[in-house]
């Protein structure tokens, strides 16, 4: 793909508000009318195709036709149109340039798997042409670009979706998670501690030939043009023969320049359904120190010194201070999971099991009927994606929206730029600023490589 249009907010934002008045958006047409024949069921597009890309595409099949999927890897694209066709007896139409997707007039919404760094532009010009969106987590690669979609999600009316399926899956654990502390069975909560795991140190990696069938360019898309590393060393069976060290594919997390580390990704679900639970989904701390930390490289004036390393921190304990005197600890030690601690009690939950004298409790007082229900809001949705598509008929936002996940990944960013600059940070959650530190404010936004432009 070579020259990508830029986006223009003021342009986007005047011409979606038009669009939307005048009821000129395809992509809602079928699906607002809550029709459910075979024939109109909704007409979807991945963009994005390797691990998570593949995997929420396969468990969409059952409420969604889908049409097309696009990738920069013409080895990942080919092998999942053939998936998809022995899944639903039609081949998807296949691109390496994803805005041929958001031209055409049948995708009624598109789901997007890519790397973090290229979710913002995605989605925003997937509204634009009058898409439906969802958007693997996390969301955003800064806090700046979270205003952005909620501006833009504001201005076009379209339903987007954030994939922190915890939400709506998982045996419903963390659902009862909030109900046991929205009635009261831990008390008042003190503490709530997210174990998100850390993450190895790479070695040196060098630079290497792009692999046939990468567009290299494109993949980097608005961050900085660096080389493609890679050693040689393969994982069998990972990813069908993916490098174990690159600056590509899944290890993608590891790299400050593409995404958060484990602070982004197990960070943005549990964090979440901490934020949830605390009633704290719209506002946010008032204070992130990190207590202890570790990253694999040097780093100078909060940017690593070198470029053939993994970047994000490989171990933490970020203490963030949260509204009613809640201290919520960020860990990367012990279990993966919440634990939740109150003045009457305290109880574990993840995505095997939720633990804990309150939970054993509930044999003799069980929660009031309807407290999942309440929770979530209505009839607890068969998964994710079903959530997704009854927000679409009902046109309204769905159980993961974009306003709860922004405020509960700022905690998430902060923690980054905290550790970066090795210094805690005051938070204005009104004004969504830092306070006091003209520095830290700098790294809430990312210029964008030229050509690659979210907000020219």
């Amino acid at each position: 793909m070579q020259n990508p249009r830029p986006f223009n907010r003021r342009r986007f934002i005047q011409g979606a508000t038009a669009a939307g008045a005048c009821g000129l958006f395809h992509g809602s047409t079928r699906v607002a009318l809550g029709q459910d024949s075979p024939n109109d069921r909704p007409t979807f597009a991945t963009i994005g195709l390797r691990n998570q890309g593949w995997a929420i595409t396969s468990k969409s099949f059952k409420f969604a036709d889908f049409a097309a999927m696009a990738d920069v890897d013409t080895n990942v694209l080919g092998a999942n149109l053939e998936k998809a066709k022995a899944s639903q007896g039609k081949k998807p139409d296949g691109y390496g340039d994803y805005r041929k997707i958001l031209d055409r007039q049948d995708i009624d919404a598109v789901m997007i798997a890519t790397p973090d760094h290229w979710h913002t532009k995605i989605a925003l010009e997937a509204m634009s042409a009058g898409k439906d969106v969802y958007c693997e987590k996390p969301l955003t690669l800064t806090i700046a670009e979270g205003k952005l979609i909620e501006q833009a999600v504001k201005a076009t009316g379209r339903v987007f979706q954030v994939g922190t399926m915890q939400r709506s899956e998982s045996g419903q654990r963390f659902l009862q998670a909030v109900a046991l502390v929205n009635h009261g069975r831990i008390g008042t909560v003190k503490r709530v501690t997210c174990g998100i795991n850390g993450m190895a140190a790479s070695p040196v990696i060098p630079v290497v030939d792009v692999p046939q069938g990468l567009d290299w360019d494109t993949w980097l898309g608005p961050a900085p043009k660096v080389p493609y590393r890679a050693l040689p060393e393969m994982r069998k069976g990972y990813g069908g023969g993916v490098p174990l060290y690159s600056n590509c594919h899944y290890a993608f997390r590891n790299w400050h320049e593409y995404s958060g580390g484990k602070l982004t990704d197990w960070g943005a679900h549990h964090v979440d359904i901490a934020c949830w639970a605390l009633g704290a989904s719209d506002t946010g701390p008032s204070k992130v120190t990190p207590l202890e930390f570790s990253l694999p490289v040097e780093y100078k004036d909060g940017n690593p010194v070198v470029q053939d390393q993994y970047n994000a921190a490989t171990q933490f304990k970020i203490q963030v201070d949260m509204p009613n005197n809640v201290e919520l600890i960020i860990t990367s030690e012990g279990d993966n999971g919440i634990m939740f601690e109150g003045t009457k009690g305290r109880f574990f939950v993840n995505r095997g099991k939720i633990a804990g004298k309150p939970v054993e409790d509930l044999a003799d007082n069980p929660l009031p009927d309807g407290a999942i229900e309440e929770v979530y809001g209505g009839k607890v949705s068969a998964n994710h994606t079903a959530n997704f598509i009854e927000a679409m008929q009902a046109r309204k936002q769905p159980i993961s929206d974009v306003w709860t996940h922004n405020r509960m990944l700022e905690i998430c960013h902060l923690s980054n730029i905290a550790m970066r600059l090795n210094r805690a940070l005051k938070w204005d959650p009104t004004k969504r600023e830092i306070i006091g530190d003209a520095q830290a404010n700098s790294f809430l936004a990312r210029k964008n490589r030229k050509g690659f432009e979210i907000d020219a």
